[in-house]
């Protein structure tokens, strides 16, 4: 099967530093890096090194070859990848010694989606397949509502968090991947608890307690633990995680053993410091000690 990812393409900034800056801080960095990042990237890459086929589609600015060829690289289908007048979306990241991070995203041309692409884009997609999004795009509706009568089944991580986006989403939905924040935003925004939005599956991520998974269809509840691991950057972690589970899912794995899969995967990625760029493959997390 085929996971069809409409999702961010970005450069990467990443300023390692001894704590995150405060208001009006100014801080020096230790080191700065510059990779391949981007929600949509950071999940289709994680979906294809967990043996996933995986489109991506997107869009970047004439600045962004280099990010569709390492996307190729790594496996990705990049030929629904538009090249747009705007400049290609970047990210500042800025890392402390404890791995925690802070981000401030440029959009550029991952707001700039062709609209008129997406029939060409979804054309081979159908029943078995997923169509996979988050919220650093434009047209996640247009395209949820497409790949929706294909037949595919509409997995959406809701980051960064707009609770208007995600309830334009709600009827769409199939697998929602939310954090802990995110989820106690989206219950404030819609009144509902989580297993009553109407969605099958929602996994919340909790960082070091693991995640949840609510079965809204057989009223179950059930938690993942975290592995135990040093932490030395987060950033990407809950990317790995969600592009883990869509293909552990993707290729007939029962949820729960996907989840597994997904917290061994984000469990390694926080012992590497990047985003994309270092992603563990199935044979690095077979290898590893962990779980």
């Amino acid at each position: 099967m085929t996971i069809y990812n409409l999702g961010s393409v970005n450069a990467d900034l990443v300023y390692r530093v001894p704590h995150l800056p405060g208001p009006g801080e100014t801080l020096g960095a230790a080191s700065l890096t510059h990779g391949l990042g981007g929600k949509g990237a950071n999940m289709s890459v994680a979906a294809a090194r967990a043996a996933a086929r995986v489109v991506h589609i997107g869009a970047v600015g004439a600045d962004g070859a280099w990010m569709v060829e390492r996307l190729l690289e790594y496996g990705v289908d990049t030929r629904n990848i538009a090249t747009v007048s705007e400049t290609s979306g970047h990210a500042i990241i800025a890392v402390d010694d404890a791995g925690e991070n802070l981000i401030l995203i440029h959009g550029g041309a991952n707001r700039a989606v062709p609209e008129a692409a997406l029939d060409a884009a979804l054309a081979d997609a159908g029943p078995g397949d997923t169509f996979l999004t988050q919220n650093e795009t434009n047209a996640q509706v247009a395209a949820a509502r497409r790949a929706k009568a294909r037949g595919c089944r509409i997995a959406y991580a809701a980051a960064p968090f707009d609770a208007a986006a995600v309830t334009e989403m709600l009827p769409f939905i199939d697998l929602l991947v939310l954090n802990a924040v995110e989820a106690e935003q989206l219950v404030a925004a819609t009144g509902k608890d989580l297993g009553s939005l109407g969605v099958d599956d929602v996994v919340v991520t909790r960082g070091g307690e693991g995640a949840r998974w609510i079965d809204a269809r057989g009223g179950e509840v059930t938690d993942v633990p975290a592995l135990p691991v040093s932490a030395v950057d987060t950033t990407g972690a809950g990317d790995t995680f969600t592009g883990y589970l869509v293909a552990g899912l993707d290729r007939g794995m029962p949820m729960r053993q996907a989840l597994n899969l997904a917290s061994r995967a984000a469990a390694l990625m926080v012992t590497r410091s990047g985003t994309a760029d270092v992603i563990p493959d199935l044979k690095e997390i077979e290898e590893s000690r962990l779980g």
